[in-house]
C-alpha cells in the first residue's frame, strides 16, 4: 500500500476524518447598550438652568407657608422645557402646582429622569420618587431634597458654573 504525498492530502479531508468536532463559530458582536460617549457631555440642545441652594428653597417654602414651592416649579420647569425643548414648562408647572400638587412631584421627576436617560445615564431620580406625597411633611422634604440635588448636579455637569441660589 502507498501513501499519498503530503501536498495531495487536502486539511479538509484530514479535519473530516478526525474525532473532535470543529470549534462552533463566534458569536456576532453585540451593539453597546449605551452609546459610546468621547467622555464629554452631549451639547445643550437650549439653556442651562441654574442651580439652587436645596436648604435655602426648603426653608423659603416655610417660611411663605408653601407659596414658594409655586415659584419654585414655575423656575425649575421653565427652565428643564427650555433645555430639553419638550415638558410642561413654568406656566404648566405653575397652574398644576396649584389645582394638583402632588401631580408636579410625579411630572418633574418624570422629566429629569428623561433628562439623564436622554444621554445614557442612570438617573438619580425615577417617577415613582413622585410618592413620596404620601407622606405628609417629611417625604415633601425628601422629594425636594432629591429633586434638586439631581438637577443641580445635572447643570453642574453640563457646565453650569453659578453658585447654588434661588
Amino acid at each position: 500500500m502507498t501513501s499519498l504525498p503530503a501536498e495531495l492530502v487536502s486539511t479538509r479531508y484530514v479535519e473530516a476524518m478526525s474525532d473532535t468536532p470543529p470549534p462552533p463559530p463566534p458569536p456576532p458582536p453585540q451593539p453597546p447598550l449605551v452609546p459610546p460617549t468621547s467622555g464629554q457631555p452631549p451639547a445643550p440642545q437650549g439653556s442651562i438652568g441654574k442651580p439652587r441652594s436645596i436648604w435655602l428653597v426648603i426653608l423659603l417654602s416655610v417660611v411663605t407657608f408653601g407659596i414658594w414651592t409655586l415659584v419654585w416649579s414655575y423656575q425649575n420647569g421653565e427652565e428643564l422645557k427650555q433645555y430639553s425643548r419638550t415638558g410642561v414648562g413654568g406656566i404648566g408647572y405653575l397652574f398644576i402646582t396649584l389645582l394638583i400638587a402632588p401631580a408636579t412631584m410625579f411630572l418633574m421627576a418624570s422629566e429629569v429622569e428623561q433628562l439623564y436617560r436622554r444621554e445614557g445615564r442612570e438617573p438619580p431620580i425615577t417617577t415613582i420618587w413622585g410618592l413620596w406625597f404620601l407622606l405628609p411633611l417629611i417625604g415633601n422634604i425628601i422629594w425636594y431634597v432629591k429633586i434638586q440635588r439631581s438637577i443641580n448636579d445635572y447643570w453642574i455637569a453640563h457646565g453650569s458654573t453659578v453658585s447654588p441660589g434661588l
